[in-house]
C-alpha cells in the first residue's frame, strides 16, 4: 500500500476514533443525568430504563469499534495494515474504504460470518 493511501486511512480512522470518544462521553453524561432524575411513576421509570438500555447497547457497540480502530492504528504503525488476518492476502482498497478497520478480505469475512 502506498504512503498516501496509508495516510488517507489513518486520517479516517483517527477522525472516527475522536468521534466515538466524543459520542461515548456524551452518552455517559446523558446516562448520569437520567439516573439523577426524580421519577414520579412507573411509566417514567420504564421510559428511563428503556433509554438506558438502548444507550448502553450503543456504547458497547461503539466501544467495540473503538477497540478495532485502535488495533488497526497499531497495524498502520507496524506496517501490517490492509492484510487479511485469515489468508494474509491484501484487503481490497474498496473494502477498506467502506470499513477502514476491516481485518478480513471479503472472502474470509464471509467464511467467518457463516461459521459464527
Amino acid at each position: 500500500m502506498q504512503d498516501s493511501e496509508l495516510k488517507y486511512f489513518k486520517e479516517i480512522l483517527e477522525s472516527r476514533q475522536q468521534q466515538i470518544v466524543k459520542n461515548i462521553s456524551g452518552v455517559n453524561e446523558e446516562l448520569m443525568q437520567l439516573s439523577s432524575l426524580e421519577l414520579n411513576d412507573e411509566g417514567d421509570h420504564a421510559s428511563v430504563d428503556n433509554s438506558s438500555m438502548v444507550e448502553s447497547a450503543i456504547v458497547q457497540q461503539q466501544e467495540q469499534e473503538l477497540r478495532e480502530i485502535n488495533v488497526t492504528l497499531g497495524k498502520i504503525s507496524a506496517g501490517d495494515y490492509g492484510i487479511c488476518e485469515m489468508c494474509e492476502d491484501p484487503i481490497g482498497f474498496q473494502r477498506l474504504k467502506v470499513k477502514p478497520h476491516a481485518i478480513y478480505c471479503i472472502d474470509c469475512r464471509e467464511i467467518v460470518e457463516k461459521s459464527s
